[in-house]
């Protein structure tokens, strides 16, 4: 049973890695986000999202393989504080992007190309599961947090 919320952490961050790479790659290939505020802010969070996921996961890969616990009291309260951060932050950022999507799509295609639209749409709900996957992780940490 203790080994459960390391497996669980490592997919957690995997997906975190996966959607926010995703939400990031969507966004700036090919499509002139640079042009609203809502989609750098969106760009720079899931660009920070990236490195915090892929170095945690290491982490929790480096725990499995050599059977060692990383749960140093100080450095899960630390996980969790970053975790939280980054959550909110991920929430302000997709809501945002999907506020000015949402406005684009309602101006009739005048200020938005339908492809462009199109990845606007797709990187926005890229990066909300990137979010729901970075507050599950939070929620997470601070039960271990709160247990350890």
């Amino acid at each position: 049973m203790d080994e459960t919320p390391g497996c669980v952490s490592l997919f957690l961050r995997l997906g975190q890695a996966i959607f926010s790479s995703a939400a990031l790659l969507l966004m700036s290939v090919g499509v002139e986000f640079f042009s609203y505020t809502a989609f750098c802010f969106l760009v720079t969070i899931m660009g920070l999202v990236i490195p915090w996921s892929c170095t945690l996961a290491m982490f929790n890969i480096y725990s499995a393989i050599f059977s060692r616990s990383l749960r140093l009291p100080g450095l899960i309260v630390i996980v969790a504080i970053g975790d939280m951060v980054l959550s909110i932050l991920s929430l302000a950022a997709a809501s945002a992007s999907a506020g000015v999507v949402d406005l684009l799509l309602h101006l009739d295609g005048i200020h938005c190309p339908p492809k462009f639209c199109g990845r606007y749409q797709l990187s926005t709900t890229m990066a909300f599961f990137a979010w729901f996957l970075t507050a599950a992780s939070s929620l997470l940490n601070l039960r271990l947090v709160a247990s350890g």
